[in-house]
């Protein structure tokens, strides 16, 4: 189904527009991009390692990670996204996929051509900013996370899983003092390095604190600055945009 109503673009704009000072131009070729709009079930492989790309996926709505496997077949995951992310935007420039992108909710995605999203680069500088930017953070982002799974303890991997979901997830805004997490416990064993069983004390550990209280996926944030403290939070990496 090709489509380019507007609302289609209309978070991805609002990141870009925090990354690179955009115009009405820069919108309206963003907004004239062809976009294949598809609805897939949780855990559908949207790129998979190894493969030749020639499309890139827009995550419209639902969450989703990036991924590597190990030959063990275990996982790592190394990030995960929201709705406005391009999840691949390395596949521009590189044709082959170095990792597995993988939906960890039914999500909604707009596959575009790399063909067009290059033209767009190379015709509208402010958008090749705001892009060149986004995989700047990317790259910010898994600098964190391999500190945060090589140097933190158990409990401050998961309460700074928690912070960066949060910020995150108000995009520009204050953090909220509630989030409903996408992800499973087996989800965040594999971002964090742990066992869903230790992810499961550590959530109760926090509840314990009084830093957070949990109803299932439903996390509530009653002390944000004790949970940043816990979690050796710091959101400049994040550059207040991501």
């Amino acid at each position: 189904m090709a489509t380019n109503d507007d609302d289609i673009f209309g978070a991805a704009i609002a990141k870009l527009e925090r990354l690179a000072k955009l115009d009405d131009q820069d919108r309206a070729a963003i907004r004239a991009l062809p976009c294949d709009v598809r609805s897939v079930p949780a855990n559908s492989v949207l790129v998979r390692n190894g493969e030749e790309t020639t499309q890139c996926a827009l995550l419209l709505g639902g969450f989703a990670c990036r991924q590597r496997a190990a030959g063990d077949g275990g996982r790592q995951i190394v990030s995960f996204h929201l709705p406005g992310d391009i999840v691949d935007l390395q596949t521009v420039m590189l044709p082959r996929a170095d990792h597995d992108v993988q939906t960890i909710t039914p999500a909604k995605i707009g596959w575009m051509p790399t063909t067009a999203l290059r033209a767009l680069i190379r015709e509208r500088p402010n958008v090749a900013d705001a892009l060149w930017c986004d995989t700047l953070i990317d790259g910010s982002i898994y600098r964190e996370w391999v500190l945060n799974v090589g140097r933190r303890s158990a409990r401050a991997r998961i309460a700074h899983m928690l912070c960066e979901f949060a910020v995150r997830a108000a995009a520009g805004r204050s953090a909220p003092d509630r989030i409903q997490l996408p992800m499973t416990q087996n989800d965040i064993a594999d971002a964090t390095g742990l066992t869903p069983v230790h992810v499961n004390r550590m959530l109760q550990e926090l509840d314990r604190m009084d830093v957070i209280v949990r109803d299932k996926r439903d996390i509530r944030i009653t002390d944000w600055p004790a949970l940043q403290r816990i979690a050796d939070f710091d959101a400049r990496y994040l550059h207040a945009v991501a």
